[in-house]
């Protein structure tokens, strides 16, 4: 069984940094996809970025440039790098995976708990 565990978050001032951690665990042969969801009170989650097992990334238009996805891969980890915040950056942040398991022939999504994300002075 696999399951993806985040960390990282917390409560920081506008213009401030965070930096989120989800780790994957359990039978994995491989990942093809990890990325990063938020979802804020009253609002649909939506995708803030995704990096794929070739390396290419992809982010929402109101993180581009202040938001970093990266992986370490030995360690079936990704990290979003979250700078210069502000307040419409708060939000429940998910992790997600597209995973293929060991002596399995198609790959299986994942999500993790969520960690809370607070910018406010």
């Amino acid at each position: 069984q696999v399951q993806l565990v985040e960390s990282g978050g917390g409560l920081v001032q506008p213009g401030g940094s965070l930096r989120l951690s989800c780790a994957a665990s359990g039978s994995i042969r491989s990942i093809a996809a990890m990325g990063w969801y938020r979802q804020a009170p009253g609002k649909q989650r939506e995708l803030v970025g995704v990096i794929r097992s070739g390396g290419s990334t992809n982010y929402a238009d109101s993180v581009k440039g202040r938001f970093t996805i990266s992986r370490e891969n030995a360690k079936n980890t990704v990290f979003l790098q979250m700078n210069n915040l502000k307040p419409e950056d708060t939000a429940v942040y998910y992790c997600n995976a597209d995973i293929l398991g060991f002596r399995e022939w198609g790959e299986k999504n994942y999500w993790g708990q969520g960690t809370q994300v607070t910018v406010s002075s």
